[in-house]
């Protein structure tokens, strides 16, 4: 039977169909069409092709939408919810990307151990993929970064995506090196400071690495780059193992690689960083990336198969891997400048364009995914901004579109993106809101400092974490749940609901809620997914630290970040892109539509769960 299916699929074309996918993170359609004069390959699709907006996911999160694209479903089908999730017996948080396992079967040597048998990386999301489907079809495919495939599946060739940990384990560590006399040794959102002494021009930076496995205490392995600044110009010398690097002020450096020893002459991780010396004198503030998996040595599963990405590395060098290159975080705590950012972000879209330039030179039929993040990292800087920033990286990748085009001028041609932008001026407090409504409790009073450790859950309905979530405190789910499910479960989700509804901002007196929806989930997401979706108007959004179960004491207030523009809001404000050199036959897209699209162009028998339909 997959035979005669793979057969059909092929049968029906002149030769075998060749189709290439970009998939564009974060790509507006209102930007687009109000620069189409500035991409031409794009508004050369637009007007011989086809050109839509594309419906996106409740809530449009990154992990979520392309999720429902991977495989078709929805989001209660798949079961991926939020960045940002938590387990009910413990309100412990995890990334919904997925988690890796400890191994077991433990054989003890002293202070080492040695595991019989190996952990392994759980990924959250449920289904089939497309490509797993094509590829049981007898398809090539090969899928470059796709978000939250890590690990890459057995399907194809593959190179995981946005959820792809660092050496650490991680979604992304920078360490910033400071001899200034007034930092400390501290953790800040997504990187930590290193306060460092230097004597006689010359420091020693502690590189943190992977956790030991092979250690009882499981401590993390540690790797030492000697720094030598230059007493009198703005030059430094950094040097680990056999590798000389000389940096001047305002200078990035290549890929440096880090050995970290798990068992001595035995085993070794081997990661990558790049440096960046922000200021050598008067005093030092080094920026260390997060240290990401070298893809010649890779100690994670980053590829399908395992080889492949020193395959790639052979012909483009090294290149990220962290799931997310652009470093916000580091932007966001003032590690880096705008400037700075700018340009750090410019270094990971020279590799994605190295690495697309590699992609398709094997590519003859079946299926090429690719993937850019670019357009995302920096609409959530430049959004509302800086447009001209913004439009540079735009043309970037209207320039790849083109190139692809001219490599490939027969392939069937898709392009689609996850989501569009809006912007994010205020900070909505959730938990804070639910608090002063009653529907959660505190054994205090809300600040800066307080969580949802410091709930009094006997007396609390409901509670937020993620970006969009809510989550009845309901017995039997939750550890000291109080809210019995249905006719009582409902009455709190409608209350909760039709006072969101109510809500408006003090300062500007609009509505900040423009729509609250209820999850329906699978029996197998019943007890991660959350209760209600929470839209917001365009301006506002969850804020950072609602996201990790904060309660400070204002309901809303001014986004000051640099993180200016956001998605996590009401779906129909911040739809996606389609374009494709075919012409359509159906309006109004989805993202599901988009995977059927791509099943039906091979006669491949989608599953009945799916609820797309084919656009051609």
């Amino acid at each position: 039977m997959l035979v005669a299916l793979a057969t059909h699929s092929f049968s029906k074309h002149a030769k075998p169909l060749s189709m290439i996918v970009l998939g564009i993170d974060g790509m507006d359609p209102g930007f687009v069409q109000a620069h189409w004069n500035d991409l031409p390959n794009l508004n050369r699709l637009h007007t011989h092709g086809s050109f839509s907006k594309l419906g996106t996911t409740d809530p449009p999160q990154s992990p979520v939408a392309w999720a429902s694209f991977s495989t078709g479903l929805t989001l209660d089908q798949h079961g991926i919810y939020d960045f940002v999730e938590r387990d009910p017996s413990t309100l412990q948080l995890f990334s919904s990307f997925g988690q890796a396992t400890r191994p077991s079967l433990r054989l003890p040597l002293g202070p080492y151990q040695i595991f019989l048998r190996p952990g392994h990386i759980v990924s959250y999301r449920r289904g089939l993929t497309f490509w797993q489907l094509l590829a049981a079809h007898g398809i090539p495919v090969t899928v470059i970064k796709m978000p939250g495939n890590y690990p890459p599946l057995t399907a194809g060739h593959e190179l995981a995506g946005m959820g792809t940990p660092d050496l650490r384990g991680t979604l992304g560590t920078f360490t910033l090196y400071t001899d200034d006399p007034d930092e400390t040794n501290r953790s800040v959102d997504g990187g930590e400071i290193h306060k460092v002494s230097v004597e006689n021009g010359r420091t020693r930076l502690t590189v943190i690495g992977p956790p030991n496995p092979f250690r009882k205490d499981g401590r993390s392995e540690t790797i030492e780059i000697i720094a030598d600044i230059d007493p009198e110009r703005p030059l430094i010398r950094l040097q680990v193992g056999d590798q000389n690097v000389i940096l001047k002020q305002g200078e990035w450096s290549d890929w440096l690689e880090l050995d970290f020893n798990l068992l001595a002459h035995i085993e070794t991780a081997r990661g990558i960083v790049r440096v960046f010396a922000r200021q050598l004198h008067p005093n030092l503030q080094l920026y260390v990336s997060p240290v990401n998996v070298d893809p010649f040595e890779p100690a994670l599963p980053i590829a399908q198969p395992l080889s492949w990405s020193r395959m790639i590395g052979r012909q483009i060098g090294p290149f990220f891997t962290l799931g997310i290159p652009e470093d916000t975080a580091a932007l966001r705590n003032g590690v880096l400048n705008v400037a700075q950012f700018r340009e750090q972000a410019r270094l990971a879209l020279d590799g994605e364009e190295r690495l697309l330039d590699y992609s398709p030179k094997n590519f003859e039929s079946g299926l090429l995914f690719y993937y850019f993040s670019s357009v995302d990292q920096n609409s959530h800087v430049f959004w509302g901004k800086d447009p001209d920033a913004l439009l540079a990286v735009y043309q970037a990748i209207d320039k790849q579109v083109g190139k692809v085009i001219q490599t490939f001028p027969s392939a069937e041609l898709i392009i689609l993106s996850d989501h569009g932008f809006s912007s994010f001026t205020r900070a909505v407090q959730l938990n804070t809101w639910l608090y002063e409504n009653g529907f959660l409790a505190l054994k205090g009073l809300p600040g800066n400092d307080v969580t949802l450790k410091d709930a009094d859950w006997a007396n609390t309905q409901a509670y937020a974490i993620g970006l969009n979530a809510v989550y009845l405190n309901l017995a039997g789910r939750e550890k000291c749940g109080i809210v019995q499910r249905g006719a009582r479960a409902l009455s709190v989700a409608n209350a909760i609901r039709a006072k969101l509804l109510q809500l408006q901002d003090p300062v500007t007196g609009k509505a900040v809620i423009d729509s609250v929806a209820f999850t329906h989930p699978s029996p197998e997401s019943a007890q991660t997914a959350p209760d209600l979706i929470i839209n917001y108007a365009p301006g506002y959004r969850a804020s950072w630290q609602t996201a990790l179960g904060g309660i400070p004491d204002a309901v809303i207030t001014d986004n000051e970040d640099e993180w200016a523009g956001d998605h996590c809001i009401d779906p129909a404000a911040v739809p996606g892109v389609f374009f494709t050199n075919r012409v359509l036959k159906r309006r109004n897209p989805t993202l599901e539509d988009v995977t059927a699209t791509i099943l039906h162009e091979y006669g491949v028998t989608r599953r009945a769960a799916m609820p797309g339909k084919s656009l051609y």
